[in-house]
């Protein structure tokens, strides 16, 4: 199933109606994704959002920064216009909207599907960023600790003496532990490379 068809508006989705500002950030219209989640009354549509704006605030985030409380103008016809409560919304705003929205709604149940699957794929996303940054770190350490060695050797230490060497220098970073220590208290196979399992945060202090 495509992003597109998750929230349909007739021929409109969520991602349709998305809007950048001066500055490049993302924002929607409140009125424009009102009909898209199946509100025909304004009044009631921002009973939603006052709950939103309140799950914002107990959630330890600044509404301000989500909500926007701007006018907008809109025709009465005669050829006059009024202007009449908007807010610019942030993605995140349209999901705690879509939360508090009225349950009945099928529009509110599709956009919490919909906000469920960006939310799934975005941890995907992240996970997939973090393994090629480790994959990263794990390739500039083995580099290093090659040139490291490089130079023990040209300084007069003899091959014999690098476990000894290296181990000097996890012992100064695991609190006295040296490498198969860590080992055990990872529970980590003694064939297998201890950096192959180190993270990102550990690979980086062995740089």
């Amino acid at each position: 199933m495509s992003d597109k068809n998750l929230v349909p508006m007739g021929s409109k989705s969520f991602e349709d109606l998305k809007k950048v500002n001066e500055y490049g950030a993302e924002y929607w219209s409140a009125r424009g994704i009102q009909p898209l989640l199946g509100y025909t009354q304004w009044r009631r549509f921002e009973d939603a959002i006052k709950r939103a704006l309140t799950s914002c605030k107990q959630s330890g985030n600044l509404p301000a920064n989500h909500f926007a409380d701007v006018g907008k103008m809109v025709d009465i016809g005669s050829r006059s216009s009024r202007e009449v409560t908007d807010y610019h919304l942030s993605r995140f705003a349209c999901y705690l909207i879509a939360q508090n929205g009225d349950p009945r709604k099928p529009e509110i149940a599709n956009a919490q599907k919909y906000f469920a699957v960006q939310a799934r794929r975005q941890e995907i996303s992240t996970a997939i960023a973090a393994d090629v940054e480790r994959l990263e770190l794990r390739k500039q350490t083995a580099e290093e600790f090659k040139a490291l060695s490089g130079a023990a050797r040209d300084a007069g230490v003899h091959d014999r003496m690098f476990g000894v060497f290296h181990d000097a220098g996890y012992k100064g970073m695991y609190g006295g532990l040296g490498r198969d220590a860590i080992k055990k208290q990872k529970r980590i196979p003694e064939k297998e490379n201890l950096m192959d399992r180190m993270d990102t945060t550990e690979l980086a202090a062995n740089q």
